[in-house]
Order: structure tokens, then C-alpha cells, then sequence
């Protein structure tokens, strides 16, 4: 098994161990970032896929899911609880949330509304960024009685109150598309909003400011050609230093943090304020130009921690660095007693 790093790789290793697969199963160590490290060569772009599991394949990892649901304890649930677990996050108040661990390509094509799509491997590997609540009831999703459970099993390691569900989407899918978050507050926002084409052309003719307020990440990978790069809390140093325009235009990566930025903005400018409608996605799906680069930085780039491969040099030492913090983690959780991690009993790798 391999990943970027380790996180993954050994998490999938460890999975296909606890469930049993009678080969021997390992992961690179370090991964990728080690694999270059020692001088080999990385491609870069690949969009290969693995392929699609046989039957016969999802019989055997049914049975393997069935028994670490049995020896690790996974809760598997239907439907009608799952309505009586969100009934009581209205009522009582405890915070649910509802993961439909597919591919994004799988929920594209039929989910059910209101769950929000994340990839297994990536939930255990990034829970954080997805479930804030701690002590939050967790129900995965999945259509196959497979990855639903082997996920759980991680997140219940993890110190998560989780438990599986198994739908069949061909009837239950009833919506496609991409997953739109609910924004608290963001339903009583109106804020006037300008279309991807309009804006290209007040943009030739002057007089108007863009400010995106997405990742800097995303800004340098691609942004609306003059848009200046600005995070939304810092609103009141990035305003001033915007060429003198009678409009501003929010946007980020589908518009929803632009229309938040945007209310603050109607505070502190006498400038007309408008939102990009559908955000940088809009621009891009119109097949207008992005520019590339930190172009125009309102303010440094420190709303994220940069990849190590990300970074603008010095990348060997950046993945080195990143590596001993992570091997070091082990020895960080043994003195920690906040930490809530339970390993689960078992051959490991």
C-alpha cells in the first residue's frame, strides 16, 4: 500500500489486515515523499484507476466487513434510525453527522440529500476538517456493506460514537450532483450578485475590484485574471490597498465564503459591493481564462500549512521535516493524556 506520505498507506494496510486477506500486506514507508527521497523518479498527472471489483471480490469483502463488524463492534443501522438519530439532533441537540463515503464520482451520480460526500480514506486521515463536534454521533454511508464499515472501524479507534449504514442507492439516491453545504446565516444574506460574463466585461472597462477570498492555495492555482487574494477576517487592511474602484466583487472557490466576506465588506467601504455568481467554479465553467501565481497578495499567504511539495523551495527539507513530526507523533500520544485514540486489538503492520 502506498500514499503521499503514511497516513493513508498504513491505514489501508492495517485494513486489509484487520480483515483478514491472507496475503502478506505492507506499506512503502514514508510513501511517495520517501520513494523521492531516495532519488527515484515520481510521475505526475496520473489518472489511472484501479478496476472495478468482480463479484466475486465483493462477495469476499462483504464477509471480510461482517466480521470486523463483529469483532470491533460497528453498529450497523437502518434508515429508521437513522430518522430518529437526526430527529433528536433537532430536539435534543446533539450534533449528527452523515458521511456518504463513496467515490465523489459514485455521489455525483445518485446520493441521498442532505449527506455529504467524503471518501473513507480521506475522512480518517482528515476528520477534523469534516466533524468539528467531539462527542458528535457519526453515521457512514455506503451501498455495498464494505466501506462504510471499514471507515467506522478507524473513526471508533478514534474515539468517535460511529456507526454504519448500507442503502441502495439505485432507489435512495434520489439526488445528483455536488454536495451544497448549509451555511448558518448565509439564507438571510442578500447581497446583489454579478454573472462570470458581466464581469469580464466591467473588468475591461475599469473601474472594479475582485477579491478572492478561497484558500491561497486555490488562488495560486488558479484565479480570475486581476483579482487580488485577500482572507476575509483581514478585510479592513485588504480593502485600502485595492486601486480606487466604485465596485467590489467577492469570490472563492463556489461563491458561499464571497457572499460572507461580502457582508462584512458593506461595513467598512462606501463602494457598491457585489458577489461572483457560482464563485471561481462559474468563471472556470464559462471557459474564461485563470492566471496562475501569488500575483497580487493583499495579505501573506498564512491561512494554510503549505505541502511539502507545495512549497516554493527547499522540498526535500520540507518532506524530511515532515516526516520526523509525524514518526514522532507516536511518542507525543504516549505522554499525552488527552488523546483518544484506542487501538483496536490484532496483528498489526
Amino acid at each position: 500500500m502506498n500514499c503521499g506520505g503514511r497516513t493513508r498507506s498504513i491505514i489501508g494496510a492495517q485494513s486489509l489486515i484487520n480483515a483478514g486477506v491472507p496475503n502478506k500486506v505492507v506499506s512503502l514507508k514514508n510513501g511517495t515523499q520517501g520513494w523521492a527521497l531516495a532519488g527515484y523518479p515520481v510521475l505526475k498527472g496520473v489518472t489511472a484507476r484501479a478496476p472495478a471489483v468482480s463479484a466475486s471480490g465483493q462477495s469476499l469483502a462483504r464477509a471480510a466487513a461482517d466480521r470486523v463488524a463483529e469483532r470491533h463492534g460497528i453498529a450497523r443501522i437502518d434508515a429508521i434510525t437513522l430518522a430518529r438519530w437526526q430527529a433528536e439532533a433537532k430536539s435534543a441537540g446533539r450534533t449528527l453527522y452523515v458521511f456518504d463515503v463513496r467515490t465523489p464520482e459514485e455521489y455525483l451520480a445518485g446520493h441521498v440529500p442532505g449527506m455529504k460526500t467524503v471518501p473513507g480514506g480521506q475522512l480518517v486521515q482528515e476528520t477534523e476538517v469534516h466533524a468539528a463536534t467531539w462527542g458528535a454521533r457519526v453515521v457512514l454511508v455506503d451501498d455495498d456493506g464494505v466501506r462504510a464499515v471499514i471507515t467506522a472501524h478507524w473513526l471508533k479507534q478514534m474515539g468517535w460514537d460511529v456507526a454504519a449504514m448500507t442503502l441502495d442507492m439505485r432507489t435512495a439516491g434520489a439526488q445528483s450532483g455536488e454536495w451544497m453545504p448549509r451555511v448558518l446565516d448565509l439564507d438571510a444574506v442578500t447581497i446583489p450578485t454579478i454573472s462570470a460574463a458581466a464581469l469580464q466585461q466591467r473588468m475591461q472597462s475599469g473601474g472594479i475590484s475582485v477579491i478572492d477570498v478561497d484558500w491561497s492555495r486555490d488562488y495560486i492555482a488558479g484565479h480570475i485574471p486581476g483579482a487580488w487574494y485577500g482572507i476575509r477576517s483581514r478585510l479592513a487592511s485588504v480593502l485600502p490597498q485595492l486601486p480606487a474602484a466604485d465596485v467590489v466583487v467577492f469570490t472563492s472557490g463556489d461563491g458561499m465564503l464571497a457572499k460572507l466576506a461580502a457582508v462584512d465588506a458593506r461595513q467598512i467601504t462606501s463602494a457598491e459591493v457585489l458577489v461572483l455568481d457560482g464563485g471561481t467554479t462559474a468563471w472556470r465553467e464559462a471557459g474564461l481564462a485563470l492566471e496562475q501565481g501569488a500575483t497580487r497578495m493583499a495579505v501573506p499567504p498564512d491561512d494554510l500549512r503549505l505541502r511539502a511539495r507545495d512549497q516554493s523551495g527547499n522540498v526535500k527539507q520540507a518532506m524530511e521535516a515532515y516526516l520526523s513530526w509525524e514518526i514522532e507523533l507516536v511518542n507525543q500520544m504516549a505522554t499525552d493524556d488527552d488523546q483518544r485514540f484506542r487501538i483496536l486489538g490484532g496483528r498489526h503492520i
